[in-house]
């Protein structure tokens, strides 16, 4: 993946433009050596190499707080509404409890280990909530008070999520800002999350999607910072002299703990966090891979390097062999409770006699693991039933068939009858762009060879694809599957908004002023009202929907008013 040069205003300084996409190249443009000066390296090969810069921007963390602060309060105020268990808090609530109480999911009703078919990091963490503000179950007789204040149970077990979901709108406005090399457009897509009714719900449940989005996110965040980190590492290098013509080591920047890839292990620590949650995150192990392939390639093309793809393999197999089990090892710590102890479902040798050392010190526990990870395996692939909220993956971005977590008629409204409901539905008109954003992504990818466009479509094909091999089994599955990919699917349409609003054939996040009589000013008006419309009509298209993404009480003539798909909303 390569992508155009970045435009520069006359009055730039070669030396410091900010290149929005360093390291990549366009087939025609020669690989520059070092300069003839002996040391460093052109402008042009200088500016794909440059990245953010690492200080401290006051103004675009300012900017972010904003974004989120608003994330925040609408995340945050009325959490412990409605009250009880709403959808599958009435599994992951109690399996968190047991978590934090015994290390291990326990049904506290029957005083027995719970059968699970997610892994435990998820409920560790709505089990934290539950800690701290403590955690009530009428049908098993649990109360809990709370560590740090007394409050209403609904809170606690909800209370992670919010953090989450909240923390996870911080992450696309910086993840937006590197990547696009604009604070405009990185708070325009954590505005964009924050707005999104789907996104909104999981913060406010106890379910597992919403911490799934996070560390997926997260993981490709911090590949984003070690492309940048790489890029720093051969501009410097060749600056120092560097011939990458070189074959061997002496062609390539110098070695040492300072310059190991960081981040990129890093990734593989929150990809493994990730398929702690759910075994989902595994569809973007090979896609994130690809892309650090991909990336390293591009660096060492730009830096004139001979061989870039053997080289890429050779230099860069091992490193992603390591966040490999790195990631293996993250996963296994998360089980820590039902390894290091007896009270597990399925834990002890007993439960599988026909497995050979299922009772052998230390092996045991890990085999006695892979069994039951394949007895989970095998309900999952079989999980066919029929259920009222089921959907198709060709159905989720047209929001074919959304989610009723919470439903209830009793309360007074002012009106004859009334209807509270929490939908899991994203903002219509934000969810409905997506599949125009993505078609235009793909054209304007391949247009100017953008990294930024290939990586955002490689992130939503593996949130999405997958399913599709699974509908084609008549699997059961939901709408909130998507979810891990939601946040790609909003930098795909931040990317289309900074296509409208930069100057003609520049790169997406080129900053230049409106000045009247410039060549292209009247389309770059036009571009910058539409995507200030557009990001406005998305809060108040949010701001509509809100009481149902709530469970605000309405009369039921408001209610219907918003089912606008009629029977497949209801």
């Amino acid at each position: 993946m390569t992508s155009a040069s970045t435009a520069q205003s006359p009055s730039a300084d070669p030396a410091k433009t900010v290149d929005v996409t360093p390291g990549d190249q366009r087939p025609e443009q020669a690989s520059a050596p070092p300069s003839a000066d002996g040391g460093g390296v052109s402008g042009v090969v200088r500016r794909r190499f440059s990245t953010v810069d690492a200080g401290l921007d006051r103004f675009s963390w300012l900017a972010t707080a904003v974004v989120v602060a608003i994330a925040a309060i609408l995340r945050f105020v009325g959490l412990s509404s409605p009250k009880g268990k709403i959808f599958d808090e009435t599994y992951y609530a109690k399996d968190a409890y047991g978590l934090i109480s015994r290390g291990v999911e326990w049904n506290y009703k029957d005083n027995a280990a719970s059968y699970v078919v997610h892994p435990p990091l998820g409920k560790w963490l709505i089990g934290l909530g539950e800690w701290a503000f403590g955690y009530q179950d009428v049908e098993s007789r649990v109360s809990v008070p709370g560590h740090l204040i007394t409050t209403a149970p609904e809170f606690g077990w909800r209370f992670s999520a919010a953090v989450v979901g909240t923390l996870s709108v911080l992450l696309l406005v910086r993840i937006g800002r590197r990547m696009f090399r604009s604070t405009v457009l990185g708070c325009a897509a954590g505005l964009l999350l924050a707005l999104d009714g789907f996104h909104l719900v999981l913060s406010r449940a106890a379910l597992l999607d919403i911490f799934l989005l996070f560390f997926v996110l997260a993981a490709f965040g911090a590949l984003v910072l070690d492309r940048d980190a790489r890029r720093r590492r051969w501009a410097r290098a060749l600056d120092d002299g560097l011939d990458p013509t070189r074959p061997g080591r002496a062609g390539r920047p110098p070695t040492g703990w300072r310059t190991w890839p960081w981040w990129r292990l890093a990734a593989g620590v929150l990809l493994g966090c990730a398929c702690a949650v759910k075994w989902s995150a595994l569809y973007f192990v090979p896609a994130f891979a690809l892309l650090v392939l991909l990336w390293e390639v591009g660096v060492r093309r730009s830096a004139g390097v001979r061989r870039p793809w053997r080289d890429t393999l050779l230099d860069e197999l091992p490193w992603l062999v390591l966040a490999g089990v790195l990631m293996v090892g993250t996963y296994l710590a998360t089980w820590s409770g039902w390894l290091l102890t007896d009270d597990g479902y399925y834990r002890l040798a007993s439960s599988y006699p026909s497995a050979p050392l299922s009772d052998a010190p230390v092996i045991g526990p890990l085999v006695n693991l892979f069994e039951y990870h394949r007895a989970a395996y095998g309900f999952h692939t079989g999980l066919d039933d029929a259920h009222k909220y089921q959907s198709w993956p060709w159905q989720w971005l047209l929001l074919g068939r959304p989610v009723a977590f919470h439903w209830s008629g009793d309360g007074a409204c002012g009106a004859p009858t009334c209807a509270s409901e929490i939908l899991l539905l994203g903002t219509p008109l934000l969810w409905w762009s997506f599949l125009p954003a993505l078609v235009a992504l793909v054209w304007l990818g391949v247009a100017r060879r953008d990294w930024r466009a290939g990586a955002i479509l490689l992130s939503v094909a593996a949130g999405l694809l997958p399913w599709f091999a699974f509908a084609l089994e008549g699997r059961t599955m939901f709408s909130f599957y998507a979810a891990p990919a939601l946040p790609f699917l909003v930098l795909a349409v931040v990317y289309v908004l900074g296509a409208l609003i930069a100057p003609a054939g520049a790169d997406v996040g080129t900053v230049a002023p409106l000045v009247p009589g410039d060549a292209g000013y009247e389309r770059r008006l036009v571009g910058s009202i539409a995507a200030g419309a557009y990001v406005l009509l998305v809060a108040l298209c949010f701001a509509y929907f809100y009481p149902i993404f709530v469970g605000k009480l309405l009369p039921y003539s408001d209610w219907l008013a918003r089912m606008w798909l009629d029977g497949r909303w209801i």
